[in-house]
């Protein structure tokens, strides 16, 4: 029942959380099955690597020092952030070299970035849950770490990992060749840094003192974050305004349906009016950004021919779509 319990509070808040994420995906939802493979990874590939990883680094730190505080804080401040946002990290680069053409503006790499770390954070969440909660405190314990690692700093991992995610994204939307190669690597740098200042600076202060403190950092950086996707879903909405105009103009689309498109709810309702509903406006929204990364990079990749297809589907389906 112990290890159940863990298994349960571990994940079902972090699929929640996942939904939540996938949610203010508002215009081009990324494909599901590129999502569940990178939470996947998270869970399996990234958490197991990088338990075996700090383990190993913890246990040669503290050979070569003789000091467990040592291997403590080497592990905790210095290797677990390096090793896990890198670890983490490769997720979201696998994604954007192999599935280049998913990966559209700067939402779809915090939306990346936040999916693999929420995987990751399930299956640490499920480790420290039963080894530090249950196995030290039994039931009592338990509950405390399921407060603190699902309420209190739930949403660290995927705040770390979105600046990696925002540093590909930067990559991939623009043509300064010092920013394609730099960005990437200076958004791996701020998640290392703001994941081993978390590490850090409630151990500093120590206490209940320290993990208050810590808690009032963290949802700071948290809410600056929801106002920048907030930001990032109102960019998307003018890129599907400045794009998807001139396709009422050709008479692909009707007003109505372009005002539709607009809307940041169309994509959650349209799925309650069927397949083709919610398809018409993905497309909407794939053929504006296909546009904008034709304005941005020229036809790579054969973006003129991707939006010539596009253009046929939606113009398809756009009178089976009242």
């Amino acid at each position: 029942m112990p290890l159940l319990a863990s298994l349960f509070f571990g994940f079902v808040p972090m699929f929640l959380f996942a939904a939540l994420v996938y949610w203010l995906d508002r215009y081009e939802k990324e494909p599901r099955i590129l999502l569940g493979a990178a939470f996947f990874w998270g869970m399996v590939i990234a958490a197991g690597g990088a338990f075996i990883i700090n383990t190993a680094s913890g246990m040669g730190i503290y050979m070569f020092t003789g000091s467990e505080s040592a291997a403590e804080i080497g592990t905790v401040s210095i290797v677990a952030p390096i090793v896990e946002e890198f670890l983490k990290g490769f997720a979201v680069a696998i994604v954007f070299f192999v599935f280049y053409k998913e990966f559209d503006s700067i939402l779809d790499g915090i939306i990346y970035g936040a999916i693999v770390a929420l995987g990751f954070a399930a299956t640490e969440n499920t480790l420290y849950i039963y080894r530090n909660g249950y196995q030290e405190s039994g039931w009592s314990g338990l509950f405390l770490l399921v407060f603190i690692r699902v309420i209190i700093v739930g949403w660290q991992h995927p705040f770390y990992t979105a600046f990696t995610g925002i540093g590909f994204a930067l990559s991939r939307t623009n043509k300064n060749n010092l920013i394609i190669f730099i960005a990437p690597l200076a958004g791996l740098g701020i998640a290392i840094s703001t994941h081993a200042f978390h590490n850090t600076f409630g151990g500093l202060i120590g206490g209940l003192g320290g993990l208050v403190a810590g808690t009032f950092v963290d949802w700071i950086g948290w809410s600056i974050m929801l106002v920048f996707i907030i930001w990032m879903i109102y960019k998307e909405r003018e890129i599907v305004r400045t794009h998807l105009h001139s396709e009422v103009i050709a008479g692909s689309i009707s007003q109505a349906q372009y005002q539709k498109a607009l809307s940041p709810w169309t994509v959650t309702t349209a799925v309650f009016s069927g397949r083709v509903t919610a398809r018409f406006y993905q497309v909407c929204a794939e053929l504006s950004h296909k546009k904008e990364q034709m304005n941005k990079k020229g036809d790579e990749n054969g973006n003129a021919a991707i939006i010539e297809k596009l253009r046929v589907e939606l113009a398809a389906l756009a009178p089976q779509v009242r």
